[in-house]
């Protein structure tokens, strides 16, 4: 490496307006009317779908299919809105190769499957871009509810209550609602403002009121929120990243990948976004290859993900892996962060070898490195009087907390996996075990 490369560093204008604008452009392009007909045409339309078992959700994916092939894109969209009402995002986000696609009859009969996240943007978008929102509420309850978190599981579980006739008030730590939808996701996979487009879709429903920039120990406490609501919901996610515990972690350069994606997606000219020449990511789930990929996109020269394990136990998913590979991202395995080297700011990234069991095999490597992401899972804030179970509120049944009147879902939640789809089943369901309970308190 040259000395006019180790200077080059973290800078933004690695590439011009209308390249970035190419790069991040919609990773998966809408459907034609002609082409999600064709799409929905390979449907077999099966008695027992093993895509409706695999689905978080439990989206009736037959009859949505069946409704686009006849020519009702609307009542389609219906179909998935009645089981998640985020079924826009879930349609751009959600693994489905790993879901509902692996499972298709026609993925298992000819490695194909029925293009199903596809279908499901196509429907969905419809009715979005129609200006309709398909349900009303209830007359009210007189009830009051609390969610604290407007992310995936807040707002589905924000939307099911006020559908019920609940008063709802959101609360978020963050200046926009949206949680890791707006925060937290590449922007290729959401591009032109989708995730708030979908807020303001949601709340159409009336009876939800959004208050931002409040969070529990900054503005809010469970005691408070339990004495002025009949219920709380916690759908806070998880706020806090681990660190290395590496000499060298305060570099210029070393940073957590969830922030440098967030940042990006609330960037209004990625022309002015630096970025480092050589990245280096550690970690080996959906954020790790989501920084990745959009540091390669944003003009990285080189960009490099370190996983601990091997590829078979890499979290993302193989599609995932792929898709980072064909963007020039190299993928390595079995390697482990092991020192930082730098002045005032990172130039190197020393990794260590380590065999199946983790031991340190004795062998490292050192890679360039201006600009590395941790990526390595992220952890709960602790909310003071809840039960814990493996690092997250213990929860049983659909949210129910060890506090009377507090519910929690989503990733904050012990239990399901941390998918979008599964946050939105999270909330969902609790919402009915909360309207369920008030409905006892007013009998």
């Amino acid at each position: 490496m040259t000395e006019a490369m180790r200077l080059d560093g973290i800078r933004a204008g690695r590439l011009g307006a209308e390249d970035l604008a190419a790069n991040f452009d919609d990773l998966h392009p809408a459907l034609s009317d002609h082409e999600a007909l064709v799409a929905a045409d390979r449907c077999y339309f099966c008695h027992d779908a093993p895509c409706v078992t695999a689905c978080p959700t439990d989206i009736d994916i037959p009859l949505f299919i069946r409704q686009i092939a006849t020519g009702m894109p609307e009542a389609s969209a219906k179909t998935i809105f009645d089981q998640n009402i985020l079924g826009g995002m879930c349609a751009r986000v959600c693994p489905t190769e790993t879901l509902c696609e692996q499972v298709c009859v026609r993925e298992v009969a000819e490695g194909k499957p029925v293009e199903i996240g596809r279908l499901q943007r196509y429907a969905t978008d419809s009715m979005m871009a129609a200006g309709e929102h398909p349900f009303t509420r209830d007359p009210a309850t007189g009830k009051t509810v609390a969610v604290v978190g407007a992310g995936p599981a807040g707002l589905a579980c924000a939307h099911r209550l006020a559908m019920h006739g609940h008063d709802v008030t959101m609360y978020d730590a963050r200046l926009k609602p949206g949680g890791l939808n707006e925060y937290g996701i590449a922007q290729y996979k959401t591009p032109d403002g989708y995730a708030q487009a979908e807020v303001d879709w949601l709340l159409k429903i009336g009876g939800i009121t959004v208050e931002t920039g409040k969070s529990i120990g900054d503005g809010l406490t469970l005691e408070g929120l339990r004495d002025a609501h009949d219920a709380v919901f916690l759908g806070i996610g998880l706020a806090g990243v681990g660190a290395l515990g590496l000499e060298g972690e305060d570099l210029t350069g070393a940073e957590n990948a969830v922030d440098f994606i967030a940042a990006l997606r609330q960037q209004d000219d990625l022309t002015q976004l630096p970025i480092g020449r050589h990245v280096v990511v550690i970690g080996g789930g959906m954020t790790a290859v989501d920084a990745a990929v959009q540091a390669k996109l944003l003009g990285a020269e080189s960009v490099t993900i370190a996983y601990r394990r091997d590829r078979a136990k890499m979290p993302a998913s193989r599609w995932e892996q792929d898709l980072a590979a064909s963007h020039g991202v190299r993928l390595v395995f079995g390697l482990i962060p092991h020192a930082l080297h730098g002045d005032d700011r990172l130039r190197e990234v020393e990794l260590a070898y380590v065999g199946p069991d983790m031991a340190p095999t004795g062998e490292t490597i050192r890679l360039p490195a201006d600009q590395l992401f941790r990526a390595i899972g992220q952890k709960l804030e602790a909310v003071d009087g809840l039960s814990l179970d493996g690092g997250k509120i213990a929860v049983t049944g659909a949210g129910r907390t060890s506090v009377t009147g507090v519910w929690a879902g989503g990733d904050c939640a012990s239990g399901g996996e941390d998918l979008t789809v599964t946050a939105v089943a999270e909330g969902r369901d609790a919402a009915m075990d909360i309207h369920a309970a008030l409905s006892e308190d007013r009998g």
